[in-house]
């Protein structure tokens, strides 16, 4: 069930996308050479503790995941790039680190992702990872009133063709509220002007995510980190955005 939530609701969701942005800043700021992936996981199991806030992740467990979480963060590294359970893994120069982060504040979700490079920097990753956030920036620009869903994923998918790049549909955005992943599913391309038309108070992550060299995806062996068929780098962007009768509004816009 698609989910409309009043101007007040949408006010209430507000505390949580803020809380989001400001740990996915912490860890971005931490994440450097010989920072350990637990020590990440760690300070957003911390600053969830301090908050009173409640991990989306930790007893998740859906369908195509081999057992509950367990942790209360998504770090995947290089040919990773969903999904990442963290591990015993210390960080390299050179490594693409995507960071995906939800959780609820008084019983809102809100759920965001950013990637960024530790060290020294390939200029192909730089490339790859604005390509995410501009493909993230232009969907969001599409979620106005009156539009449909397949304009924020046209969007997306355009974005990503421009840079040479193609596209999975298998993972991407998705609804969010009293939970994490509600309807509708946002896709990462899609034919504009099709679809559910949008509405004031529907709340959505989008979630733009790419390869270099492929679009193609196997699970790691430990049931969760979605990996590159080919070894080639992934980065992933995301933003929970309200639709208003004002504009898209960016609950977990970062400072």
């Amino acid at each position: 069930m698609i989910e409309l939530h009043s101007p007040r609701e949408i006010e209430q969701m507000r505390p949580a996308g803020r809380f989001v942005a400001e740990v996915l800043t912490a860890l971005r700021d931490k994440a450097a050479v010989g920072v350990n992936l637990l020590e990440l996981d760690a300070l957003a199991h911390q600053m969830i503790r301090e908050r009173g806030a409640e991990s989306c992740y930790i007893d998740y467990h859906p369908s195509f995941g081999a057992s509950p979480f367990g942790k209360v963060l998504c770090t995947s590294v290089n040919d990773a790039v969903l999904h990442g359970l963290p591990h015993d893994y210390v960080l390299r120069d050179g490594d693409l680190l995507s960071v995906d982060f939800a959780c609820a504040v008084d019983g809102w979700v809100a759920d965001s992702a950013l990637s960024v490079v530790v060290g020294t920097a390939d200029p192909k990753d730089l490339a790859l990872i604005a390509t995410t956030e501009q493909a993230l920036a232009a969907g969001i620009e599409q979620a106005v009133v009156g539009n449909k869903l397949g304009d924020i994923s046209h969007a997306i998918g355009e974005t990503a063709r421009a840079a040479g790049l193609s596209v999975n549909l298998q993972f991407g955005g998705h609804g969010v509220g009293r939970t994490m992943h509600q309807d509708p599913h946002v896709t990462n391309d899609g034919r504009p002007d099709r679809g559910l038309r949008l509405r004031p108070g529907l709340v959505i992550a989008i979630e733009p995510w790419f390869l270099h060299t492929t679009d193609e995806i196997y699970t790691d062996a430990d049931g969760w980190t979605i990996r590159s068929a080919d070894g080639s780098r992934g980065a992933h962007s995301e933003h929970t955005i309200a639709v208003t009768e004002g504009g898209p509004l960016v609950l977990t816009a970062r400072g």
